[in-house]
């Protein structure tokens, strides 16, 4: 069993009309600040915010009619759930969905909305994808794995079959890989389209599962940590993805928390579009290796927008700290009147805010009063 340019074509016919063909557009203002060529697919206009649906879709516009009465199950962190619960509700598919304990609040009430049923159970997706198993046999559902699917690989493909449509010259896809079926898809696609097309995989770097199978370390030992990239915080890579994306990728990097934050923080600064860490990872790549992209006409995917509303903010209020843009000041003075309208009036003159102010009388590490100006 393998994926063909011809089976990701076929997606792409059965997929019409039903999901967004989404835009690639020129972002000079990343292109300046990365010093790569930046053309940004943005899959996040989906209607669940996420390339997931492609997948999900294409599986289940191939079930018979007898596996549609049945019903299917999926464990997922959120976006490939929304796809399936979505899809399956407007084709009239029961759907359950089993999300490990950790997923973020907005895509399990969003997956909820779709009319899924939802199980909350293990802690990371690894024991999650074993409940659902267990559940899938109890209730004879169909199993729609996330990414270790040829079918829903090629359905994640057709994002690469439009990006390479728009823009034919691309040279380099930066590709976020969990499971690996994304990259798997978009591989395929975009070598048997043009050979010369340089395909690099993206690791968080505490979850290198796909760089550890690569290396045969037990990807179990190296991975483990709270990462802000959840979407793809998979221990164990797939082995039919893994096996359909090895030969065709040209390098895996890893990428650390601080460039996906601050990726997220430039979509939603320059190109006023949201994002989740996952999703960030293209744009993360190029900023913490710009030497290996700098010139290059590269093709950046927004897999995903489903980020929570909370996050989204300190993530943002982050950005602020680390450009100095946002300071804390700590300043011991005498107990009299005026001192704080000194300096305010200080910090007012120089083009600076007050956001907040504490006075603390009770610090043990001050003198409790302080000695008086003379």
């Amino acid at each position: 069993m393998t994926l063909t340019l011809d089976n990701i074509r076929a997606a792409e016919e059965r997929l019409k009309g039903h999901i967004e063909r989404t835009p690639c557009r020129y972002s000079k203002t990343l292109s300046d600040i990365t010093g790569a060529q930046v053309w940004v697919k943005f899959e996040n206009l989906q209607f669940t915010a996420a390339y997931k649906e492609r997948g999900a879709l294409n599986k289940l516009l191939q079930l018979s009619e007898a596996e549609k009465k049945r019903g299917v199950i999926a464990a997922s962190a959120g976006n490939h759930s929304q796809g399936l619960a979505y899809h399956a509700a407007r084709l009239g598919i029961p759907v359950t969905i089993v999300m490990p304990k950790a997923t973020p609040f907005v895509k399990v009430q969003q997956t909820r909305a779709h009319g899924a049923e939802v199980v909350i159970d293990g802690d990371g997706y690894d024991e999650a994808s074993a409940f659902a198993r267990k559940l899938c046999d109890e209730r004879d559902l169909v199993f729609v794995h996330p990414f270790n699917d040829l079918d829903v690989m090629a359905g994640q493909g057709t994002v690469a079959l439009e990006m390479l449509e728009d823009v034919p010259d691309l040279e380099v896809l930066p590709v976020p890989i969990g499971g690996g079926g994304l990259i798997a898809g978009m591989a395929t696609a975009a070598k048997q389209i043009r050979g010369d097309i340089r395909v690099v995989g993206l690791e968080p770097a505490m979850y290198p599962s796909f760089t550890a199978k690569m290396r045969g370390v037990n990807a179990g030992a190296a991975t483990g940590g709270a990462t802000i990239a959840e979407g793809i915080a998979v221990k164990q890579v797939g082995d039919l993805s893994y096996a359909v994306a090895r030969p065709l990728i040209d390098d895996v990097l890893l990428i650390e928390e601080p460039h996906f934050e601050k990726a997220i923080a430039l979509y939603c600064n320059v190109e006023k579009t949201v994002t989740e860490g996952a999703s960030a990872a293209s744009l993360a790549a190029l900023l913490a290796y710009p030497e290996r992209f700098r010139g290059k006409k590269c093709g950046l995917v927004i897999t995903g927008g489903n980020i929570d509303t909370r996050l989204l903010a300190s993530v943002l209020t982050r950005e602020l700290v680390r450009e100095q843009r946002i300071v804390s000041l700590r300043i011991i003075g005498d107990d009299r009147p005026g001192l704080l309208a000194n300096v305010s009036a200080i910090i007012g003159q120089m083009g600076a805010n007050i956001i907040e102010v504490a006075h603390n009388r009770l610090a043990l590490d001050v003198p409790a009063k302080a000695p008086s100006s003379t």
